[in-house]
């Protein structure tokens, strides 16, 4: 399909209204400017000869910009598609490399991303045995029924980062420790993580980490994964050999090289966050006192400096985001990998919601473009929106939201 460029130069232009920045982020101005010289490098990086030359040191510099602001090292590193696909090579890697072991044994939340839920009950029906650790209406984790399940059997514990849905942030490092003293690896989901806050692989201690660029202003379709040195690894994908025989099938150069020019931004992400946090502080303040009952889920919880999760009682979330889409404003209902899914959504019905909560849900997800005036302009018409409906629903159901 073919779109002209005012069509694509116009998805610039309506960023001001993008509020979505957990379901994707805008491909930064950096990335775009680089996409010809990158294009240009053509070659098989495997090949020897001088046209695989470029795209095997663009390979090379994009991992050891990684590594140093990951502090990891370069060979710890291994390119995939994205989050989902590193979830699933490292869940079912370390399932297979313990499969004819004791240790059959993982752990989970119940709030993780489908990849990682999906994976670890496929894995579930091929014989291991999976405990999922509740959380409560904070989005905390239960961390009594960690302690108390973590056994000498468990192979692998798989908890993200931070969740994309409530923003809540999980204390990995601690987790990691608890793990390890069981003799168990740890895994974590840090997608939703890379680019909004620092992540430093060594503080945290975990022994596997999933990422993507297109959280964090690069192209879709490419990430990596992080395996620590002497760990079990099992390729998902096998092939030719390439990323040192981990991940077979030639490699996406021009992502690849997209997500190097981000790796170089990786020491904004602190400044970054501080401005965030100060613009997510101020939109839920004018909520909160501007809209009648307005609820910040896990607003009193350790989260990711952009993300806002609201319940707005008296609407239907569904259609507050399609009015507000007709306003030019793009927010999200929950996971963007979970749209055109009549139910509410799982993450906030396992933190306690009712159905009726959950269903009035809205998710916004700042970015390093949002503005002031930009969140200004979005409460006012939020609030509009949200006057409208109630007062739609008063009318025919007689209820007490106007």
């Amino acid at each position: 399909m073919r779109h002209s460029m005012k069509e694509m130069g116009s998805s610039y232009s309506l960023q001001a209204n993008y509020f979505d920045h957990n379901a994707t982020t805008p491909v930064s101005v950096e990335v775009v400017q680089a996409l010809p010289e990158l294009a240009r490098a053509w070659g098989n990086p495997s090949s020897i000869h001088w046209a695989g030359r470029h795209p095997k040191n663009i390979l090379r510099d994009t991992r050891q910009s990684l590594a140093h602001h990951l502090g990891c090292s370069p060979l710890e590193i291994v390119f995939t598609s994205g989050g989902s696909e590193s979830n699933n090579t490292i869940l079912k890697g370390v399932f297979e490399h313990f499969q004819n072991t004791s240790r059959r044994h993982f752990m989970s939340s119940e709030v993780e991303h489908p990849s990682v839920i999906k994976t670890l009950l496929h894995l579930r029906s091929l014989g291991a045995r999976v405990d999922f650790i509740p959380v409560n209406r904070k989005g905390e984790l239960d961390l009594k029924f960690y302690r108390e399940h973590l056994t000498e059997d468990t192979a692998l514990v798989s908890v993200m980062l931070a969740n994309n849905e409530t923003g809540t942030l999980f204390p990995v490092a601690e987790m990691a420790k608890l793990a390890h003293d069981k003799g168990a690896l740890f895994h974590t989901d840090a997608v939703q993580a890379f680019g909004k806050i620092p992540v430093h692989l060594q503080d945290l201690g975990v022994d596997y980490a999933s990422f993507s660029g297109h959280k964090f202003y690069s192209v879709k379709g490419t990430g990596f994964l992080f395996a620590r040195k002497n760990t079990p690894f099992l390729p998902l994908v096998d092939g030719g050999g390439q990323e040192r025989h981990r991940r077979g099938g030639t490699e996406n150069v021009l992502g690849i090289g997209c997500l190097g020019v981000m790796a170089e931004k990786l020491g904004e992400v602190s400044a970054q966050a501080a401005k965030l946090a100060q613009l997510r502080d101020f939109l839920e303040t004018r909520l909160l006192a501007e809209i009648s009952e307005v609820r910040i889920t896990a607003g009193e919880s350790p989260r990711l400096p952009n993300t806002s999760s609201l319940v707005l009682p008296g609407v239907d979330g569904e259609t507050l985001l399609m009015s507000l889409d007709i306003k030019g404003y793009a927010v999200s209902t929950g996971a963007a990998c979970s749209s055109g899914n009549p139910d509410p959504s799982p993450v906030l019905l396992a933190m306690g919601l009712s159905r009726e909560e959950a269903q009035s849900s809205l998710r916004v997800s700042l970015g390093w473009s949002n503005t002031r005036e930009q969140v200004e302009a979005f409460v006012e018409t939020l609030k509009g929106v949200v006057q409208r409906l109630r007062a739609i629903r008063a009318e025919s159901e007689g209820n007490r939201y106007v």
